[in-house]
Parts: C-alpha cells; structure tokens; sequence
C-alpha cells in the first residue's frame, strides 16, 4: 500500500491530467484516494483542480468528516463515501466533467457496448445514472444502485464517476469512457451507426470470462 505522501503526489498528478485532457475545467470535479480502512484523501471545494499542490488534499474519514487540511472537502464527498462503503474492493474515485459524455446525456443518448470491442472488454456496459442535483446528498444516494454493478458511469446533465482498484484504473477508466464517447459522436455525424453481431459479442463475452472472477463481476 502506498504512503500517505505518495497518495498525495499521485492525486496532484491525475489531477492535472484530467485538467490537461479537458475532462474538468475550472474548479469542477473530485477525486479521492482511500488511504486505509479508516481515512481517505480528497480533493478540496472550490479550487481549480489543475494546479493543486500534494499538500492540497485534504483527510476525511470514511464518513466524510474532516480530519485534516486547510480547506474544505469536496461538497460531493457523499459519493466517495457511499463507494467505499458499498465496495471494499475499490481504494479510488474520480468524478470528473467529460465533455462528449455530458453531451450525450443531453441528447438522451447512451453509448451501448455493442458497438465497439473495447467497451466490453473494458469498462463494460456504461449507464447513465438519472439526473440528481450536484453537491447534494441526492447525488450520492443516486449512484447507490449501481456502485455494485459498474465501474464506470454517467451522471445524467452532471459528468462522469469511475472507481478502480487504485487511482491510475480509475483515471483509465475514465480516460477510456471519454474516448468512447467522442468516437461514438463522431460516428453519429457521419451516419446510422453498425452494432457488434450477436456472434460477436458471444465471443468477447468468452473472453471477459477467462479473466479473473473479481474482475468479470466488476463489469456486470
């Protein structure tokens, strides 16, 4: 398990990737990193999270009451909480604002796994979870139903939430659904769209399951 300080240096990192890559602007978006049973770092509210410092972050516990840290936490730290709770496997959450996937939202669209490859062999199925208002506890109650299911989501007029098993899946998770969506607007300007045949999908789902059991049920 990383240190404390090594946590801090990897959130300052993905953090400004996320900034560089246009999935966050501004002072939008959250991450955190769960640092033991007990504590997790989080972003801190209102700040551009592009130009944050390590020692920026602050401590909660697994609760969300802060421990430590000149700022406040984020206002959307009940998602975070209500992902650790609901998943011991997952010791990441990132929250962000991605572009194409909000557009999609907008036009009651979603992004199906049934027409590229790698969304089923990677995040899998992509819900949108039903719109909640932002830096409320209802956002957190929203995702409750699908924490279980899916690593990787949309929030509906809202953005993106991906968990993983460190921050770096996380990110990925993130990075690739992002991809996804921008590949799949581009393909709608262009014309009706060709899904995946039956059989296809048939063999991709064969392959998901020689993967490892925890992984397979990570993408139901």
């Amino acid at each position: 398990m990383k240190t404390e300080r090594q946590s801090r240096i990897e959130l300052a990192q993905v953090c400004r990737w996320m900034y560089e890559k246009n999935l966050i602007s501004s002072t939008d978006g959250n991450v955190s990193v769960k640092l033991n049973d007990h504590r997790m770092l989080i972003t801190p509210s209102g700040v551009n999270k592009g130009f944050l410092k390590p020692e920026d972050f602050i401590v909660t516990d697994l609760n969300g009451k802060k421990l430590s840290g000149s700022k406040n936490p984020s206002q959307e730290i009940s998602m975070h909480v209500k992902v650790y709770a609901q998943r011991k496997d997952i010791y990441a959450v990132v929250h962000a604002h991605p572009i194409h996937c909000i557009a999609f939202t907008l036009a009651g669209k979603n992004l199906g796994e049934d027409y590229l490859p790698e969304v089923v062999l990677s995040v899998g199925k992509i819900p949108i979870v039903p719109y909640t208002t932002p830096t409320t506890n209802e956002v957190g109650q929203g995702i409750e139903s699908y924490i279980q299911k899916y690593n990787a989501m949309i929030l509906d007029r809202h953005g993106a939430l991906t968990l993983g098993k460190t921050l770096l899946d996380a990110f990925n998770n993130l990075e690739r659904m992002e991809h996804v969506a921008h590949v799949m607007f581009v393909a709608h300007q262009l014309g009706p769209l060709k899904h995946l045949r039956e059989d296809e999908l048939q063999k991709l789902h064969q392959l998901l399951k020689m993967q490892s059991p925890v992984l397979q049920s990570s993408k139901m």
